[in-house]
């Protein structure tokens, strides 16, 4: 292996390739024009400057097979900047995906397959949602450490059966995201070698020249995170191009390939902003076709493009036809390896809570005893943290840390990049073959947050594990307090938050996530022991919501809802409205709002009647998500403004979450009803 490059590469005087590759970048670039055109929208400029070195590696290099998109042996590429996802529709078009004409025709268009932006799942070759910038070179990179994970994992003597590189375009955009710094370091730390970024350096972004915002050298900024660095100075000449692709094939480095390029190279706004988010119009399309002799109307392209296309899929059929009769063979020889790379979801059979009740343990070291148990049964479960295993306790015991010089350790140390962590954490996802977590304080899923998103609008699933979940952090004090954390993360489409109140729930909520496949998976924590409960014993906590101590009547005085470390107030709280004022009400556990939401209307009624209007929810964050259950004539104590700095027990005290305040609170509401 190539340590090093660092090579210049100006026009190469090398020529493999010939009229007829030009004729299909061109094909390439028109296609993005016309599909452009036709919708009124999107970004013509960059598939026109980029056309040429994205068709070189889609040709020459890329290997994949558009009848199974899916192969788990194919080479991932990830379209960091999704606005130019006109470019990559036309790839997959002409590669022969199930993208059709109408499909390309429809662009843009409500119900269309081919959305402004790519869709993972939606579109047929598509590996990865994109356009937050940044995010896809991420993704890339969890892409690249999962191969070389499961690479050394599985494979065996004459056996490589992972064995492929993952390619990311990105832009002056993406490259100015904080997320691709720490990305950046990444992967230059843990060497990831079979990573090859081409960077689509234009020098313009949208508000104008790139000058008007950074003067950043890319050469020495990616050197000095280790990666292997080269420069092709003319972005149209497909040689060059080629060449530097083979040279990053060789190096043990991740690479960066800068390919200076001309956005809408070639129409008369050239170099300009104004071809970056507007279709070109009529003259200038008309301009454009007379630069290019492009004498073809819209969405005519000559035979002769689609034979150059299926020329280089001749080359990848046999590449897949080969990995095939290899895996065949590898599942003959290593069936128990075999079994492992095909097992999706988790196992867990014989998991359990390693406590009785009346035992004190935070929720976070119930956590990490489940996941000990998980991790032993189910080797593709391996994750990491942002700089706080020793505080998360998410660390595989007896396991090695993911590194160069081991790949197949479990255990990531993201270091204090909580972004690119879960950014990467949805690359392994997406990836295939693993079952990827990732953790750090609760307060600090803000930093999180776009790419959670980003794992429920792709249907990963994705686990995001966050511990020291209140006010009852203490004395670091407000910053680490989290308050509102709870509501952003729940007002997330399709995804599912857990915040369970003792290791029973803890259980509970990973037998959900380990059958989960299509929505990220949250699990909030308490640092402060919490008592194990008796009510939490072979509950229905997996369906989100249940009652976890009835009233003696058929019909309650009220509800008591509760989640996390305040259900255990709720149940004292029980008692004493019994015993002090003879108010007979329900406690309702709810560790999951989005679970208990998928539940029947009958579930849901057996455990909030509609008939009890006097209910009180307690939970130490902002109060809005629970007057969805509490109604106009419930109450909620909640947290209104941020934490303070103190003993946590006093804290939590101060700001309500007591079991007198409770008691208080209940009868006043009846009171008041």
């Amino acid at each position: 292996m190539i340590s090093s490059l660092n090579t210049t590469l100006t026009r190469s005087s090398r020529r493999e390739f010939t009229v007829g590759d030009q004729l299909a970048v061109n094909a390439l670039r028109f296609m993005s024009i016309d599909m452009i055109e036709k919708a009124n929208s999107g970004h013509p400029g960059s598939p026109i400057g980029m056309a040429p070195m994205a068709y070189t590696l889609w040709e020459k290099f890329l290997n994949f097979n558009p009848e199974d998109d899916q192969w788990i042996n194919r080479d991932r590429f990830v379209l960091s900047g999704g606005h130019c996802s006109a470019l990559l529709y036309s790839l997959l078009h002409f590669n022969g995906f199930d993208v059709t004409m109408d499909d390309i025709k429809n662009f843009r268009q409500l119900g269309s397959r081919t959305p402004g932006h790519p869709e993972y799942k939606l579109t047929a070759g598509v590996d990865a949602s994109t356009g937050p910038l940044g995010q896809g070179f991420g993704m890339a990179v969890g892409m690249a450490m999962a191969e070389r994970h499961l690479a050394v994992q599985y494979n065996r003597p004459d056996y490589p059966i992972f064995d492929h590189f993952t390619y990311s375009i990105v832009g002056d955009g993406d490259l100015m995201e904080g997320v691709a710094e720490e990305a950046i370091n990444l992967a230059g730390k843990n060497r990831l070698g079979h990573l090859i970024v081409l960077y689509d350096s234009n020098d313009v972004t949208l508000d104008g020249p790139l000058n008007l915002s950074t003067n950043e050298n890319a050469a020495a900024r990616f050197k000095a995170a280790h990666w292997d660095y080269q420069l092709v100075e003319d972005g149209t000449d497909l040689d060059a191009i080629a060449q530097a692709i083979r040279n990053a094939q060789q190096t043990d480095q991740p690479s960066l390939i800068e390919v200076k390029t001309i956005i809408g190279y070639n129409t008369p706004d050239e170099g300009t902003s104004k071809v970056h988010g507007c279709p070109l119009g009529e003259h200038n399309v008309a301009v454009t076709r007379e630069n290019y002799g492009w004498p073809y109307e819209p969405f005519e392209y000559p035979e002769a493009v689609y034979e150059q296309f299926a020329h280089y899929a001749i080359a990848k059929e046999k590449k897949y036809q080969e990995w095939e009769e290899l895996y065949q063979n590898y599942r003959r020889e290593f069936p128990a390896e075999a079994q492992k790379i095909e097992q999706r979801a988790l196992n867990l059979n014989n998991i359990g809570s390693h406590h009785q009740v009346g035992d004190q343990v935070s929720t976070r070291v119930a956590n990490a005893e489940t996941m000990q148990d998980i991790a032993a049964a189910n080797p593709q479960f391996w994750g990491g943290s942002a700089d706080l295993f020793s505080s998360n306790k998410t660390a595989i015991k007896d396991d090695q840390v993911f590194r160069p010089s081991n790949y197949g350790g479990r255990n990531i140390y993201f270091g204090v990049r909580e972004f690119a962590m879960a950014a990467a954490t949805n690359g392994i996802n997406l990836h295939g073959g693993s079952c990827a977590y990732c953790s750090t304080f609760m307060v600090f899923s803000d930093y999180l947050k776009s790419a959670i998103r980003l794992a429920a609008l792709q249907r990963l699933p994705s686990i995001f594990i966050f511990t020291h979940d209140s006010l009852a952090v203490g004395e670091d004090g407000p910053t680490h307090e989290p308050v509102e954390q709870l509501a952003m993360l729940r007002t997330i489409p399709n995804i599912q938050v857990f915040r369970p109140a003792d290791a029973n729930e803890v259980v509970a909520a990973w037998k959900v996530i380990a059958t989960t496949t299509n929505r990220p998976s949250v699990i909030v924590a308490s640092r402060q022991n919490l008592p194990v409960l008796a009510e939490t014993i072979n509950a229905d906590a997996g369906r989100g919501a249940y009652i976890a101590a009835d009233a003696k009547s058929s019909q309650p005085d009220g509800i008591i809802l509760a989640s996390g470390s305040e259900l255990s107030l709720a149940l004292q709280a029980k008692e004493q409205l019994a015993e002090q004022h003879s108010v007979d009400v329900r406690v309702v556990s709810v560790p999951s709002m989005e679970v208990f939401n998928q539940q029947s209307a009958e579930y849901q009624e057996k455990v909030l009647p509609n008939g009890v209007r006097q209910r009180l929810a307690v939970e130490m964050a902002t109060p809005e998500m629970w007057r969805q259950y509490v109604g106009l004539d419930g109450d909620v104590i909640g947290v209104n403004s941020f934490g303070m700095s103190g003993n946590g027990g006093e804290i939590t005290a101060k700001y309500g979450f007591t079991v007198e305040n409770i008691v208080n609170r209940f009868i006043e509401m009846r009171r008041k009803g």
